[in-house]
Formats: structure tokens, sequence, C-alpha cells
């Protein structure tokens, strides 16, 4: 975490009073999210609102990760490694059923987990499942997993959103009516407005959620002060923190997350392509600027795609200091001393559309010259992750552990690097920590010396909720609002 947002929200959580003064209804939580997810399905696709709203609560997987990045039993109660660690084998809960009453049992667990590594798989981590040869289910409690090499993250991306365990009876209307084995089930979806879900079991706790869809950051602010939201998990307004300094009726909970925030940048479009200009694009950036300007200086600079929270993290932002002069010197060297001209496509998150207006503004000043093109979250998804047709985006990655990406061949960055493709075969079958780590660095090394985007700043978590509400994640180490542990007290 950075010693701006040690700093600033240490004074404001200091200043907040432990107890407010607000009604609440026990039963009832509203939090608020930033962006609408675009389905219900997080085996289905790659944006993190899916799982803030379902992983854990809709969704379970055989294994669950917890607000600390620990790998515990979930569906599967526990599970075996051989000696090679070449198999798997996890035993099931007994007595497991999904929301639609239909039993849960290893049958499902082999279906999900063939779904999401068929050929024709729609999950965006499909990589996640590359090393599994096969999954047998020897009985109705236990599944088991062959292996054609070890994988050291197998067990944590099992515990992703994206290996959540779903029935064959509803996979294909998962997208708009969600069934899973969670303790919540589907209730409603009102688009554009909100996602409601409800306890299985009902109790004394809170029975119900609505997951209300604010993305105006003014309108967050807005929306809490009047007590129309109980909580916003990822608030999107650093700027207005102290509005709720000394309110008794809020915390303020400063944590942090995987989101890589970074200028993307097209490496399969000219001139694009050329590292010389990719690398004067980095030098033209001023970090610490656009933190003053989209995150009132609340954040962690980053050199590459690696969380400064990780052990193997490297610092690399020295590598490419702001240097206007050296950015047009890259330039002129490669033929473009006269500038040339980009779109800078911006989805709605304020990081990216305050944070754009700043790039923009500093890439003018070496000439070159972005034209911004706002767009909403769905048509980001279209556009520019999936077809590929921008020059220049800015967006936060926030699954877990993801430079690996980085060798993908049909990734929306275009980048190609068969050194880094084997770094990374290498520590896709290396247990030993230690040896990760160094292969880490070396792969956090190789995409900042080429450039491969313009790496900016690690997104803070910062949430906002009422000071009676306990139970909510500090951090986020994957996408989720998990809400099994919350209470009102």
């Amino acid at each position: 975490m950075g010693r701006c947002l040690l700093t600033l929200l240490g004074f404001l959580v200091a200043a907040t009073v432990a107890h407010g003064a607000g009604a609440y209804d026990p039963h009832r939580l509203v939090i608020g999210l930033a962006l609408e997810p675009p389905h219900l399905d997080p085996t289905a696709g790659a944006a993190a609102a899916i799982d803030e709203v379902v992983y854990a609560n809709v969704f379970e997987g055989l294994v669950r990760i917890d607000e600390n990045g620990a790998v515990l039993p979930s569906l599967a109660r526990s599970w075996d490694i051989a000696d090679d660690g070449l198999t798997y084998t996890f035993h099931l809960r007994d007595g497991v059923t999904f929301h639609d009453g239909t039993t849960f049992d290893s049958a499902d667990a082999k279906f999900s987990l063939d779904r999401a590594r068929a050929p024709d798989s729609t999950n965006a981590q499909k990589n996640f499942f590359a090393a599994i040869a096969d999954v047998t289910a020897p009985n109705a409690l236990t599944v088991r997993l062959a292996l054609r090499r070890p994988d050291g993250l197998l067990l944590f991306n099992l515990g992703s959103g994206d290996a959540v365990m779903v029935a064959p009876e509803t996979a294909a209307t998962n997208l708009s009516n969600p069934v899973g084995t969670g303790p919540f089930r589907f209730e409603r979806w009102t688009t554009g407005e909100s996602v409601a879900i409800t306890r299985v079991h009902p109790g004394d706790g809170i029975n119900q959620v609505v997951f209300k869809i604010i993305p105006d950051p003014a309108a967050q602010v807005a929306s809490l002060l009047a007590e129309d939201v109980d909580a916003f998990p990822n608030f999107s307004a650093p700027e207005s923190l102290a509005a709720f300094a000394g309110d008794a009726r809020f915390t303020i909970v400063p944590g942090t997350t995987e989101g890589e925030t970074i200028l993307a940048i097209n490496n399969a479009r000219p001139p694009l392509d050329d590292v010389r200009v990719r690398r004067a694009i980095a030098h033209a950036i001023d970090r610490q600027a656009i933190l003053d300007g989209a995150m009132s200086g609340i954040g962690t600079p980053i050199g590459s795609h690696f969380a400064p929270h990780h052990a193997a993290y490297v610092d690399l932002t020295g590598l490419y200091p702001h240097d206007p002069a050296r950015a047009k010197a890259l330039l002129a060297e490669a033929g473009l001393g006269d500038g040339f001209a980009v779109t800078l496509k911006l989805p709605p998150p304020a990081y990216a559309r305050r944070g754009g207006e700043i790039v923009a503004a500093q890439l003018a000043a070496v000439g070159i010259s972005a034209t911004i093109e706002p767009v909403e979250w769905a048509q980001w998804l279209e556009m520019v992750f999936t077809n590929r047709d921008y020059d220049l985006t800015i967006v936060s990655h926030t699954e877990p552990l993801d430079i690996g990406i980085y060798a993908r061949d049909d990734y929306y960055f275009g980048y190609h690097d068969e050194r880094f493709k084997a770094i990374m075969a290498t520590i896709d079958t290396t247990i030993d920590p230690a040896r990760r780590t160094a292969l880490y660095g070396e792969a956090q090394r190789k995409i900042a010396e080429d450039a491969v985007n313009a790496f900016l700043f690690q997104l803070p978590k910062i949430g906002v909720w009422r000071a009676e509400l306990s139970g909510l994640w500090t951090n986020s180490p994957i996408q989720a609002n998990d809400i099994a542990a919350a209470v009102w007290r």
C-alpha cells in the first residue's frame, strides 16, 4: 500500500467514530457497485462485477479464497495431492444441493471442470485448467484430477470465480438466472439499477442483499450520505473521503487490490508495434500526476504488471521515468518526429475517465495526439477486449497473479514473445516458492523492458460503509464481495 494511502486514510480512519446513529434494516444489506455486471455467470466472462455479485454468495467452487488470499475448503471438504504433484483427489461435502433442489455431486464437478476446459469453452480464464489432462468421478463424493504437468497455482485457480461449480441442467441459463450452491439464491436483476439475492436458509441476520448500480462517483457519495446505500466496498470517489471523516455513521476501511491499472497498448497496430514508440509513451507518462489527478494521490505507482504487496514484486518504476525529452527522441528515432495520432478508449470507471484526460495531455506534450472515446463497459468488452479494435485504453486488471496473460497469443495486448512464454511455462511447472519468486521477477522485467503497456498504479481498495456493519473484506485478493460473514452489530 502506498505511503499516501496510509497517511491520508490513517487520518480519516482515526477521525471516524466507531458507532453510527442512523437506522438500518437488520435483515437487509444494500451494497453499492460502480459497474453493472454484463451477465451473472462467472465462468463465462472477464468482468470483475460478475464475481463482485455472485462469488461465494450464489456460486461456490471446490475450494474458496478468503480475504487474506488463503485457499480454504468449500464444496470439497478436503483434498489429497500425490507426491509427484500430478494427481489431486477432492473429497466432497455430502448433502449439498443447487438452488433448484438438484443434488451436487462428483458428476457435477466433472461437468463443470470439463466444460471450463473444453475446446469451445467461453471461460475467460481457460488457461487455469490447461494442466488438467483428465477429470474422473470414482464415486459420488470423490472427484480426481489427473495433470499433464505440475501446476503450482492449481488450487488457488480452482478457488476463483472462473472455477465455480455449475449444474448441467442450468449452466446454459446462468447468464441471466444463476443457479449455484451458495448461501444466497438469485432473486432478481433490474437492468441498470440493481441485483438482489436472498439467503437460502433465512435467519436472524442478513437475509437479503441488494447490489445497487451507481457508476457516478458523486452519486456514490450522495447515496451513502442519504443512507440509500449501506456500503461501498470499492468506493470510486477518493477525493470525497473527507465528507465521511468524523461522521459517526460511517467507517472508512483502506485496503489493497490485485488491480494493476495500465495504459494498455495495442502492440499489433502500427506504429505501436515499434518498441521505441511504446517506450516513448512510457517516458511521456507521469504516474504521480495521474495518481494525484485521478485518485487524489491514493495508490502505489507500478512499473510492471505485478502487485506491490506480493513477495515476488520488483519495483521497476525507475525504468521509464517521466522524461518528455527522451520520449521525443525515441519518437524521432522511430521516424515519428512530427508525432502521430491515436484513439484512447476509456471505460466508465472514474480512474479511467479521469486518468485518461491526464494521459492525453501528457501524450500531447510529446507530440502524440490522443482522441478520447468514452465507451460503456459492454462496448469496451466487445470492442477492446474481444475484437482488439483500439490503440490505447486504460483499465485495471484485477485478477490475482495474472502476469501470465502476456503469454497468450490471442490476448488483446497483441504481444508475442517466445522468451516471455518460456519464462511463464517454467513458472507453471515450478513448485519451489523461491524459484517461482525469481521467475516472476524475470517475467516482470521482460514485459517492462518491452514496454508492452505503460504501467500506471496499483488500484487501492477503499471501503466506506455504515459503522454498525462488520464482516466485509478489507482487502481484495480476488474479485469478490463475500457476504457470508457480514453482520449488523
